[in-house]
C-alpha cells in the first residue's frame, strides 16, 4: 500500500515501515501522531484520489530533532567594505510509518 501525505505543508509518498525527514514537529521521541490530510491511496492498483480518500497514515517520532547541513549565505559589495554571512542548519523530525489505515 502506498501513500501521498501532506506533512507541514510538503508532501512525501510513504510506505509502511519508511523511515523519513520531515520538518520538525513539536512531539516527543515515542510519541505516536497520525496524518490525516492524505491526497492518495494505491491498495493493489486501486487509487483514490481527491475525496474519496477515507485513510490515516499512523507513524512513531524515532528521534525528535535532528539537524541538517549547515547552509552559508555569504553577501559581499566589491570595493565598499561590505560583508554580510549568515548561516543556519534546519531542523528536521525523523519518523517512521507503522500503517496506512
Amino acid at each position: 500500500m502506498l501513500a501521498v501525505v501532506k506533512i507541514a505543508g510538503q508532501q512525501f509518498k510513504v510506505q509502511a515501515g519508511d523511515s523519513l525527514y520531515v520538518p520538525r514537529l513539536s512531539a516527543k521521541t515515542g510519541d505516536k501522531v497520525e496524518f490525516k490530510d492524505v491526497l492518495l491511496v494505491d491498495n493493489a492498483g486501486t487509487l483514490s484520489v481527491g475525496n474519496a480518500v477515507n485513510a490515516v497514515v499512523k507513524a512513531e517520532i524515532v528521534n525528535e530533532l535532528v539537524q541538517g547541513d549547515k547552509v552559508i549565505a555569504f553577501k559581499m559589495k566589491r570595493r565598499k567594505g561590505f560583508r554580510k554571512k549568515h548561516g543556519h542548519r534546519t531542523h528536521y523530525t525523523q519518523i517512521k510509518i507503522e500503517s496506512i489505515a
